[in-house]
């Protein structure tokens, strides 16, 4: 089984390097990292490089690469503009997006995951696995531990178990490539949150389940976001949640999420 590993990087010197380290360090022998940098001006390039990373001069078409990584270095038009270069580019069978400075949790992350999608198919040859998804650890710029992230994935993951938030990281949710659809570059801070949505409605359309991996699979580096950003997110959050679920219900959803809080304070 092949892994697609996505990492998008702007000026990223400070943190790139420990995934590219963890990456590197996986125990799966089919594993491809692409690197799908913004025109960065740091030395940002200069690490990939010393990994040896293949430039990938197509960015239209999936081609497999020589060794572990490819990149590219070009202008783009945000976040999510550059993830769905990412996707193009992707070759593996499953594919996970990993941020510069979040790791694999383990040296035998990617190992594990094969071995789980391995196991479910010789047990249900008629039921293919759409995502893959477990559980993902805090932890501070010098990959200390600080905490378990606050929600955390349900044993049974299906599209409408959005409704209670993002209850899987992204750089813990591992997608089928034949339902990874293109993100809406439409959201600027949430379309990661619709993505894992759309997709899973796509795999519970033709049949696919979802296969929860009781392990960390990532490392998040704790990141400050700024006020306006974090108010951005939750807007269109609840925009997307209404598209999704409808309105009466999100709004409702939201009234519960108010009560819980005020309740544990």
């Amino acid at each position: 089984m092949k892994i697609s590993i996505i990492t998008v990087t702007y000026n990223a010197e400070a943190t790139l390097e420990r995934t590219l380290q963890s990456v590197a360090q996986q125990t799966h022998p089919d594993v491809e990292h692409l690197i799908i940098d913004g025109a960065s001006t740091d030395r940002t390039l200069e690490i990939v490089k010393r990994y040896n990373y293949e430039l990938l001069r197509n960015t239209a078409s999936a081609l497999p690469l020589r060794g572990l990584g490819g990149y590219i270095s070009e202008p783009d038009k945000g976040l999510y503009d550059a993830m769905n270069k990412g996707l193009q580019r992707a070759t593996g069978d499953y594919l996970c997006f990993l941020n510069a400075g979040d790791k694999l949790h383990s040296k035998e992350t990617l190992a594990h995951l094969a071995s789980s999608v391995s196991n479910s198919v010789s047990v249900s040859n008629d039921s293919p696995i759409g995502v893959l998804y477990g559980d993902t650890n805090i932890v501070d710029a010098q990959g200390q531990f600080i905490r378990n992230r606050r929600l955390t994935p349900p044993e049974h993951l299906t599209w409408r178990s959005f409704k209670e938030g993002m209850l899987v990281c992204h750089q813990a949710f591992y997608i089928n490539r034949q339902i990874a659809l293109p993100y809406d570059t439409n959201y600027r801070f949430s379309a990661d949150f619709d993505w894992c949505i759309r997709c899973m409605k796509e795999g519970e359309k033709r049949g696919m389940k979802n296969l929860y991996i009781h392990e960390p699979l990532a490392d998040y580096l704790a990141e400050g976001m700024t006020t306006a950003n974090h108010q951005a997110s939750l807007k269109e959050r609840f925009k997307i949640m209404a598209k999704h679920y409808g309105l009466l219900p999100t709004i409702g959803q939201h009234i519960w999420f108010i009560f819980r809080v005020l309740v544990k304070k």
